[in-house]
């Protein structure tokens, strides 16, 4: 009996164990399902993080040819330093001894790798580094782990801050923004280190030039470090496009802009920019565009620090405007050509007609600059001299009314339609704008002051570039172009870009040739830029004008086109406070048709040192990526 009771005991001991042992099969095997099959593909992806890693490459950017096919933004290729990401936070040994290295504090490290918690891409830390910091990081590697170099395509300005607004410059995607981008378009070809637009040409046109990234796939070690590629995905380069822009001319007036104002602080005078654009008058097309003062764009391609980004960010002088498409001034006299147009056309004066200038006007005590009287006038003396009485008189027998009617038949008032982020309308004096913003009446001085280009007006130097171009071709309204012709990627044109005629202006011929001659008597000996004219070989029909400015001093205004016969050219510059435009603008003007027209100058030579150094930007940065080669 007691034999039979110890015989069940041990049975039941044997049950219960039986049971615990199926339990835990159960269990891990409930488990071991949950993992496989339930969750099988998240765990699989995150061992497959940990074994192997994409690591992106970058395509390279297609190039910005000059109208003659000379580069003016390329690619080189650059050394960058990224590290593998991890679970776990950096090794404060590693970041000191990282940080030292590249030269950077151990946060801005810590910063951008929290900025890319939990992925599995590289994590860019410094682009474009030394070659003897490369050596460092490799006699180092085994102390760094995780740590990669890579050789990469590095947006490429070689003339530094030449036309910078124009072409503008290039960032990295952010976190943030590569978000918002996936959720307005799935589909993207963005991803991590993506280089995009951030401003002019860079921007409006990102994706043309941009390519589509590459990379390929490697197989790390426990410590992050690469140990064998296992696949890869070539990247497919961006396409190229064409400008308008000529590079001598652009190169000239330049230089003519630093120099000038150079000159004008010298004497006292605190020019504070400038903006020049220079314009085939029987097409549009843009032949050089300056603003100043500007930026250089390899800042940002290179990775800009603080203190660069505090510098441009507190210049009030506003390096990233485009003053060219987005400054807006009084236009000052060279608006006497509209309200000359208006009194002409209207009939409000003949052109034989003399009006007595003896310093002042006879309605409202209204002078000339600096108490001149001129005696008795017609309109072509007073065009040629700039005579405020004059066309005191002028604005008084129009009206504001007419005034502001063939100010918009000039294409002032409205954008120009050139293919620039940023541009401005300007804005036209009428008593409607001053009810509308002051809630106030309009009065017969006010009127005058329109007439000379001064009271509400506001210009752009563009519109001032269009003004000039109707008055040179005869009257035909071109919309302003930069971009000729977008490339595919076999290098054949894809979209060629034309002259395109938005308007014909409603001015007689006879009217317009009184003015073209009152222009050319500008130029002439005494003239209001004779003296600056005098001895160039090129018959210049041009238009002086000092803008008063309530902030400061006068802006100095030149508008021009050459020859005087047959216009190629039209080339207008203002200097903000730069005082009188025929001291302060005009002989920039000058250089730009000096260089244009071959005057004096070795053109082709500086065309051609330009052209090689460009060239072996592109050619040095050909073979330094495996795959696809960069354009």
């Amino acid at each position: 009996m007691l034999e039979a009771l110890y015989k069940k005991r041990k049975k039941g001991r044997f049950d219960a164990l039986m049971y615990i042992v199926i339990a835990i099969f159960v269990i891990l095997v409930t488990r071991l399902f949950y993992l496989q099959i339930v969750e099988g593909e998240y765990y699989h992806s995150k061992a497959e993080g940990n074994r192997l890693r994409m690591l992106s490459v970058t395509a390279a950017r297609g190039i910005m040819y000059d109208r003659n096919g000379q580069i003016l933004v390329g690619s080189r290729p650059a050394y960058t330093v990224s590290i593998m990401p991890t679970d776990k936070e950096i090794d404060d040994s590693e970041l000191q001894r990282l940080a030292g290295i590249l030269g950077m504090k151990p946060e801005a490290i810590k910063e951008k790798v929290k900025a890319h918690e939990g992925g599995y891409e590289p994590i860019r830390l410094a682009n474009d580094i030394t070659m003897d910091t490369v050596t460092k990081i490799a006699e180092r590697s085994h102390e760094l782990p995780g740590v990669s170099i890579d050789v990469e395509p590095l947006r490429y300005y070689p003339y530094d801050t030449m036309a910078s607004q124009l072409f503008g410059y290039v960032g990295e995607v952010g976190e943030e923004e590569l978000a918002d981008i996936r959720e307005k378009d799935p589909n993207t070809s963005v991803g991590p280190g993506t280089i995009l637009g951030r401003a002019g040409l860079e921007r409006m046109y990102d994706n043309v030039l941009r390519g589509i990234d590459g990379g390929k796939q490697v197989e790390v070690d426990a410590a992050g470090r690469p140990v064998a590629e296992v696949g890869r995905q070539n990247t497919v380069p961006g396409r190229d496009i064409h400008l308008t822009i000529d590079l001598p001319l652009q190169k000239a007036a330049e230089k003519a802009v630093a120099d000038q104002l150079a000159s004008l602080r010298s004497q006292g005078i605190p020019a504070k920019g400038a903006a020049v654009v220079a314009m085939d008058p029987n097409t549009g097309a843009i032949l050089a565009m300056v603003s100043a003062p500007e930026f250089n764009p390899n800042w940002f391609a290179r990775g800009i620090t603080s203190a660069q980004w505090k510098q441009l960010n507190t210049d009030m002088n506003h390096p990233f405007d485009n003053k060219v498409v987005s400054g807006e001034y009084p236009p000052g006299s060279p608006f006497k050509i509209i309200t000359g147009a208006a009194a002409l056309e209207l009939k409000k004066v003949t052109p034989d007609e003399m009006i007595f200038d003896s310093g002042r006007h006879w309605l409202i005590d209204k002078r000339n600059a600096e108490g001149e009287a001129l005696g008795w006038l017609d309109f072509n003396t007073a065009l040629a001299k700039s005579d405020n009485v004059y066309f005191y008189e002028m604005g008084n027998r129009v009206g504001i009314e007419n005034l502001d009617k063939f100010a918009r038949l000039f294409g002032l008032g409205e954008k120009t339609g050139i293919k620039l982020f940023g541009e401005a309308a300007g804005n036209i004096a009428s008593p409607e704008y001053k009810r509308k913003v002051f809630d106030q009446d309009w009065y017969l001085g006010e009127t005058f002051d329109a007439a000379i280009g001064q009271s509400f007006t506001l210009v752009t130097p563009i519109q001032m570039a269009m003004v000039m171009s109707e008055v040179a071709n005869g009257g035909i309204r071109y919309q302003p172009y930069v971009v000729s012709r977008i490339d595919n990627s076999d290098g054949t044109p894809e979209e060629i870009f034309g002259p395109k005629k938005i308007g014909v202006l409603q001015v007689s011929k006879s009217v317009m040739d009184l003015i073209r001659n009152a222009l050319r008597d500008v130029t002439a000996e005494g003239g209001t830029a004779g003296s600056l004219f005098k001895d160039l070989p090129i018959a210049v029909a041009g238009k002086t004008g000092t803008a008063e400015n309530a902030t400061g001093r006068d802006h100095g205004w030149f508008v021009a086109y050459a020859p005087y016969d047959k216009p190629r050219i039209v080339v207008v510059a203002l200097v903000e406070q730069g005082s009188f435009g025929a001291g302060s603008a005009g002989p920039i003007v000058r250089a730009v048709l000096e260089e244009y027209f071959h005057v004096g100058q070795k053109s082709q030579t500086k065309a051609d040192d330009g052209n090689t150094k460009a060239t072996e930007v592109i050619k040095a940065s050909e073979p330094a990526i495996t795959g696809p080669q960069m354009r």
